[in-house]
């Protein structure tokens, strides 16, 4: 492949280097280069290896390069031939951008090899290695987390060490059998509490009390103390075991929790008080939204639900188009009340009385829904009722596409960043115990302890190899906190 030659010198070349051509291979591909091309970058290796190509011995020439044959006059360099068609970019375009299907983090290494700066990328190409970057940031993050767990630091107290037990067994499913069995327990009783909730406000399961009102079934009652005591319980231990107290309170899943459990002491509290302060009426209805701060329990699923967490996350990513949404229903249903008010006037029988009682008209029509208790009764009333319910279906349609797009893109995100991790650590055990076979003589200076953090975190995962190696930890993925790295050379 020759490549363009332009009719200029470059300034910092020199004149032996601007009309010397060199012959590249680059996996099997063959490229004629020029100097006063490759001279416009002089601090890129193909710059350094046109200048050295003509006064240099073949021991410096090979330094640069993989290999060289001297009959030939060519460079053979072991890279991959559809990235360095876009490496030549830089020198005809002044700027890279890198073709589809290549991995960003592979093209950087291509870069850094041809001694090509990351700010030469252009703004597109940045986004799509930004993007990279960070999944491996949070590959990495979760790594680390995992292996934090696993790992048994001499100069933690024996407190501490309990304190992380605990904090593991509340919060981290994943960590250990009793951990998972206090999860599906815990679910269970988020479940049946919500049942307990709604069955209790059935009026035939409900009995009479002295005065003669209907209360619940004192069955449901036992049941949903039970419930309450166990997320109590649940709540003390999670709170007495974390590292960050203050920032445990504000955390929102945390209030939701206290939300689901204060309502029934505040009511325990209120009924012991006496029947005097239960008798007013501020407090009646102090205790009814009480009873209605129940239903925030069933938020507590979030904890124990990867896919509500992912709904959380994509509605998150999605608050422009939700916004969006927003606004073209507002203004729709500004609109079309107010055409609604304005035409619907003639009619001796209108329901249509104001404009804000019109607005309630215009939701259930441009919502589709359609209750029947408002409708237009004119001709023009009826026209504008059904453009309004077209336009309705239209802002609707509109945003839900960007809305599902970011759910997939979270949730399968969230299913790569796991796999990846598991995988990971499956990779980092086997080199571990790979290091140890071909270094006996380290085995004496790893402790037992250490060597156990990577028999669990092997346990820890699935048995599936991987076939691919994601370079999260650089050296320091090879061993643990603690332990020393040996490099061994195969004699």
């Amino acid at each position: 492949m020759w490549f363009p030659r332009t009719r200029y010198a470059d300034c910092n070349g020199s004149e032996a280097s601007e009309e010397t051509d060199i012959a590249v291979n680059i996996g099997g591909v063959k490229h004629i280069l020029y100097g006063d091309v490759l001279n416009r970058y002089p601090e890129t290796r193909l710059a350094e290896l046109v200048n050295r190509a003509t006064d240099s011995t073949q021991e410096d020439l090979c330094a640069l390069c993989d290999d060289y044959d001297d009959s030939k006059q060519e460079f053979y360099f072991d890279r991959d031939p559809e990235a360095f068609k876009c490496i030549l970019e830089l020198y005809c375009y002044g700027e890279i951008h890198m073709k589809r299907g290549i991995c960003p983090m592979r093209f950087m290494r291509e870069m850094d090899y041809w001694g090509i700066d990351a700010g030469y990328l252009d703004e597109c190409c940045i986004c799509s290695l930004n993007e990279v970057q960070t999944e491996l940031a949070e590959i990495a993050e979760k790594v680390k987390t995992i292996l934090d767990d696993l790992e048994d630091d001499a100069t933690v107290t024996s407190g501490q060490r309990c304190q992380a037990f605990l904090w593991n067994l509340m919060e981290k499913p994943e960590s250990s059998l009793a951990a998972r069995v206090i999860a599906v327990v815990s679910f269970a009783f988020i479940l049946l509490s919500s049942v307990v909730m709604c069955v209790g406000t059935i009026p035939e399961l409900q009995v009479e009390d002295a005065e003669g009102n209907l209360v619940e079934h004192p069955t449901l009652v036992s049941i949903e103390t039970a419930c309450i005591i166990w997320f109590t319980v649940e709540y003390v231990l999670r709170f007495l075991s974390s590292s960050n107290q203050l920032r445990f309170v504000f955390s929102f899943m945390n209030i939701i929790d206290f939300l689901a459990i204060m309502p029934f002491y505040v009511l325990l509290i209120l009924t012991h008080l006496g029947t005097a302060v239960m008798e007013l009426a501020s407090v009646q209805q102090a205790v009814q939204a009480l009873r209605i701060m129940r239903i925030a329990r069933i938020f507590k699923l979030a904890r124990h639900s990867s896919g509500l967490q992912t709904l959380t996350f994509a509605l998150k990513s999605s608050l422009k188009e939700l916004g969006l949404l927003l606004m073209y229903m507002s203004v729709g249903i500004f609109l079309f009340s107010a055409l609604g008010y304005t035409l619907e006037q003639s009619h001796p029988e209108t329901m249509f009385t104001s404009i804000p009682q019109s607005f309630w008209w215009a939701i259930i029509t441009m919502t589709t829904v359609g209750y029947g208790d408002i409708y237009p009764k004119t001709t023009l009333g009826r026209c504008n009722a059904a453009v309004s319910f077209l336009c309705g279906v239209i802002a609707i349609a509109l945003p839900i596409h960007p809305i599902i797009n970011n759910f997939v893109i979270v949730y399968s995100k969230q299913r790569v960043i796991e796999t990846a991790a598991k995988h990971e650590i499956e990779l980092m055990a086997l080199r571990a115990k790979e290091e140890e076979q071909e270094c006996p003589e380290a085995e004496g200076t790893a402790s037992a302890g250490s060597r156990s953090v990577w028999d669990s975190a092997a346990e820890s995962v699935s048995a599936s190899q991987s076939d691919t190696y994601i370079p999260l930890l650089g050296d320091t993925a090879n061993v643990s906190k603690g332990q020393t790295a040996h490099k061994c050379k195969n004699n």
